[in-house]
């Protein structure tokens, strides 16, 4: 089981972690509206196609419809406006650590909305860590320097939506056992028709594009928006969804890299320091790091 889908988990952890940089791009001639309703629609195009290709159906019933949209709000559009929101205030790198937090927010969730067990020590541990971790990473002792703080609180925002997606689709989504294309071509669906009218009334600044603001928006919409949600339901069907939220472990890490090499953003060591705090917490908190130590 492991090895199934982990190429599928390598896969998207690389297209999320670039995503930071093709939105940074697409906001020069795009709105936070824009971008977002730009990668959902490429996104759906891409997985009709996919669906034609494999001879799979969409969902027929109203009840799966409904719940595709929540998660397409959750997964999508709350979550793809403010992250493009935010970067107007702040740099990539910021944005991939910060998305780093979401198996934290994920727990949280589960804790408080759908889980099904009682608070263990280590979960309380490893979510004060965690909070250690995001200060660490904004350097609350510090100005924010070239980043703002509403654009820090709309990435947050952004990262309790994706907290909440993992745990409601596994209860709601999974188990309806329709196959990850069609969840993820029905979930795009369902948030390209909910943005449109915000594309329509303020989507698009006016500038000409250029060639790679253009294939950023390319790349975003047929990968980031497109196979990345079949690997992620294949994943969270797999594995679960704590692990599947694990992925943004990767995000940071690409993040930082891109944002270094292409846009020539600066890194802070405290954002280094203050990642690596973020993800022991959130191992600590689901228990990995107690069986990592036990294992060796």
């Amino acid at each position: 089981m492991r090895k199934s889908w982990l190429p599928a988990y390598l896969a998207l952890g690389t297209v999320w972690g670039c995503s930071f940089i093709f939105i940074e791009l697409g906001l020069e001639f795009l709105t936070p509206f824009g971008v977002t309703f730009t990668r959902c629609a490429l996104g759906a195009i891409t997985l009709l196609i996919i669906l034609k290709i494999r001879k799979a159906k969409l969902p027929t019933q109203k009840s799966t419809w409904r719940k595709l949209w929540v998660v397409a709000m959750l997964l999508n559009v709350v979550p793809g406006v403010l992250f493009a929101f935010a970067q107007q205030y702040i740099t990539s790198v910021l944005a991939g650590i910060i998305n780093a937090t979401t198996p934290l927010m994920t727990l949280v969730f589960i804790l408080l909305l759908f889980r099904e067990e009682k608070l263990k020590p280590e979960q309380i541990i490893g979510l004060l860590v965690g909070a250690l971790g995001v200060m660490t990473v904004v350097g609350v002792w510090k100005e924010l320097g070239d980043n703002q703080l509403i654009g820090v609180i709309a990435l947050l925002l952004a990262v309790s939506c994706y907290g909440a997606s993992y745990p409601y689709s596994t209860r709601n989504v999974v188990p309806l056992g329709l196959r990850p294309e069609a969840l993820a071509t029905g979930q795009l669906i369902m948030a390209t028709l909910t943005l449109l009218p915000l594309f329509i009334f303020n989507g698009v600044l006016g500038n000409a594009p250029r060639i790679e603001s253009a294939i950023a928006m390319l790349l975003l919409g047929v990968f980031g928006s497109g196979f990345a949600y079949i690997w992620n339901f294949y994943i969270t069907a797999s594995a679960g969804s704590a692990i599947a939220s694990t992925v943004t472990y990767l995000t940071p890490v690409v993040a930082v890299v891109i944002g270094w090499l292409y846009l020539g953003e600066e890194v802070f060591w405290h954002e280094i320091i203050g990642a690596l705090i973020v993800i022991t917490g959130a191992l600590i908190s689901q228990g990995r790091l107690n069986r990592l130590i036990i294992f060796k």
